[in-house]
């Protein structure tokens, strides 16, 4: 499948280019300020996943087929070698994509996600807010604000997932995604990689904070370091972007 992509190109750059990968229910807006940041030094491209955006619909939604997709939209440019930025669901599927292309991706940097298997349903309220929102049939904002506010207590919460609400649509496919829940849950154990990899984690998020997460990032990427943005959760990029900003161009330039 090809993405829906946005890319910023620098013709004048030696460097590769940098892909950047939303989050579920994202869309390639998502990781916006990271990419203007980084389209001073090189080419960016930003993407909709599958189910996502203005990306297709499809059945189908797991990490094989979503890191596909991404190779196939970089082939249909042309672009062999890439810096690959992933966030939550989209840092699974950057993960995935330096399985699968490990001579193609040269460095990867994964915001608060952990390879492994995680079992907690997080997302239920949300999927009764969304689907709320497709059975009142409406075409306002507000009135589809008021329904989710019912099931959602977190403001930044609704106004991100409303970033897809379009002419009464969600630009993402629900019902797909919520019956692939347990997919974007999942993980196999990749075969371990020395692919140079940063992984940042919000100081008040659980998606990397156990003994067995820091084991499960060593044991499959070994060139692997794992640090701390104070101050954030999950949406890290958004609460401190300084501080990620600072962390991913160190990474960059000690490569």
């Amino acid at each position: 499948m090809i993405l829906n992509y946005q890319i910023t190109s620098h013709d004048n750059s030696t460097l590769v280019p940098m892909v950047f990968i939303h989050g579920l229910f994202g869309s390639l807006s998502n990781l916006g300020m990271l990419a203007r940041h980084f389209s001073s030094q090189r080419t960016v491209i930003q993407l909709d996943l599958r189910n996502h955006g203005l990306s297709e619909h499809s059945d189908e939604h797991n990490y094989h087929l979503m890191s596909k997709d991404v190779l196939e939209t970089l082939d249909s440019l042309n672009i062999t070698k890439f810096v690959v930025v992933g966030h939550s669901m989209g840092g699974k599927v950057a993960m995935k994509l330096s399985d699968i292309a490990r001579n193609r991706v040269e460095q990867l940097v994964v915001l608060d996600i952990t390879p492994i298997p995680y079992h907690e349903n997080h997302h239920a309220e949300i999927f009764e807010a969304l689907f709320a929102v497709e059975r009142a049939n409406l075409s306002s904002r507000l009135e589809a604000t008021k329904i989710m506010r019912e099931y959602l207590n977190e403001e930044m919460v609704i106004q991100f997932l409303l970033k897809s609400f379009n002419k009464g649509k969600w630009l993402f496919n629900v019902q797909a995604l919520f019956n692939h829940y347990q997919d974007i849950l999942f993980w196999e154990d990749i075969t371990p990689i020395d692919t140079p990899a940063l992984f940042l984690r919000g100081g008040n998020s659980f998606y990397i904070s156990k003994p067995e997460h820091f084991a499960a990032i060593d044991r499959q990427f070994t060139h692997s370091k794992v640090e701390l943005i104070e101050n954030a959760g999950h949406w890290l990029h958004a609460e401190n972007p300084a501080q990620v900003l600072e962390h991913i161009q160190a990474f960059l330039d000690a490569q």
